[in-house]
C-alpha cells in the first residue's frame, strides 16, 4: 500500500505531540535571517496536512504546498478553507515537481527528505529546487540523522486514540542505513462498534550522513550555507537528532526567472 493513504485520516490525531509551533518559529527565524519577508512566494515540499504551510500562510507568506498523497492534501485543503487561508496545493512527487515560475524560498520539514532513498535522489531534488528559486533564493529542509535512527533501532510502539489503535513497528537496517516503519491501523467500522477494519502501510526512510548532504547540495549546483543542529545555530553532526540544512540558489544555464505561479 502507498504511504499516507489510510494513515492520512488519523495522521493529525497521532502526531498531535509534534511541536509545530516550535518548528514554525525556528523556520520563520531562518527565513527572516535570509531576508525572505512575508508576502514572498514560498513552496513547501512534502507539506502533508498543511500544519506548517498554514502557519506560514497565516504569517503572510504566499504559499504553495506540494505532496504526493492526495489523502493528505484533501485534509490540508479542508484546514485552509476552515482557516480562511488562500493556499495552492498540488499533488506532485517532490522528485518531479513542476511550477510555472520561481519562488523566493523552498522549505521541507517533518523528515520529508528522508524519504529520498538514495543520495542521487537527494541531489536531483536539490537541483530541481535550484531551478525554481529566485536569484539568491533559499532552500531550507530538515533531516533525521543516523544517530536518531540508531537510537530508534528495532522497536514496537502501540498508541490508542479513542476507538482507533496504531501499532508502529520500527526496523533499522544499519548497513543500508534504511529505516522501515510498518504501520498497522485498526479502525472502527461505521455503525458497527464491535467491528474493526485493519489497514497497513510501510514507510521507508534513509539516514543521511552530514558528508552526504554536503556532497548532494554541492553536486546540485547550490551553495551550502549551514547545516544546523535543529532549533539552534550550532553545527549539526551525525549524532544530532535532527538537522536543518540551508542552501542558496545558484544560476544554472539560461535560467529564466519568473515570480508568478500559474494555478
Amino acid at each position: 500500500m502507498d504511504a499516507y493513504t489510510a494513515f492520512a485520516a488519523v495522521y493529525d490525531r497521532f502526531m498531535a505531540d509534534i511541536p509545530y509551533d516550535q518548528w514554525y518559529e525556528y523556520l520563520k527565524s531562518l527565513l527572516d535571517e535570509y531576508e525572505v519577508p512575508a508576502g514572498s512566494l514560498v513552496l513547501e515540499l512534502g507539506c502533508g496536512t498543511g500544519a506548517v504551510t498554514g502557519r506560514l500562510a497565516a504569517a503572510g507568506y504566499d504559499m504553495i504546498g506540494v505532496d504526493n498523497s492526495m489523502e493528505m492534501l484533501e485534509l490540508a485543503k479542508e484546514k485552509a478553507l476552515e482557516q480562511g487561508l488562500d493556499i495552492l496545493y498540488l499533488q506532485q512527487d517532490m522528485q518531479e515537481f513542476e511550477l510555472y515560475g520561481t519562488v523566493a524560498a523552498v522549505v521541507s520539514l517533518c523528515d520529508s527528505m528522508n524519504y529520498l532513498a538514495e543520495p542521487e535522489e537527494l541531489t536531483a531534488v536539490c537541483r530541481l529546487v535550484n531551478n525554481y528559486l529566485d536569484p539568491g533564493g533559499i532552500f531550507i529542509f530538515d533531516l533525521k540523522t543516523v544517530g536518531y535512527y540508531m537510537e530508534m533501532g528495532d522497536s514496537v510502539m502501540k498508541e490508542e486514540d479513542g476507538d482507533t489503535v496504531l501499532i508502529w513497528e520500527n526496523t533499522y537496517y544499519e548497513e543500508e542505513r534504511i529505516n522501515e516503519y510498518a504501520l498497522t491501523l485498526f479502525l472502527p467500522e461505521p455503525g458497527k462498534p464491535v467491528r474493526y477494519r485493519k489497514e497497513t502501510e510501510t514507510h521507508y526512510q534513509r539516514a543521511y550522513r552530514v558528508e552526504e548532504v554536503t556532497q548532494a547540495v554541492a553536486e546540485s549546483g547550490m551553495e551550502l550555507l549551514h547545516i544546523y543542529r535543529a532549533f539552534t545555530r550550532e553545527d549539526g553532526t551525525d549524532a544530532s537528532e535532527r538537522l536543518y540544512v540551508i542552501a542558496r540558489e545558484k544560476p544554472v544555464g539560461n535560467k529564466v526567472y519568473r515570480t508568478r505561479n500559474a494555478e
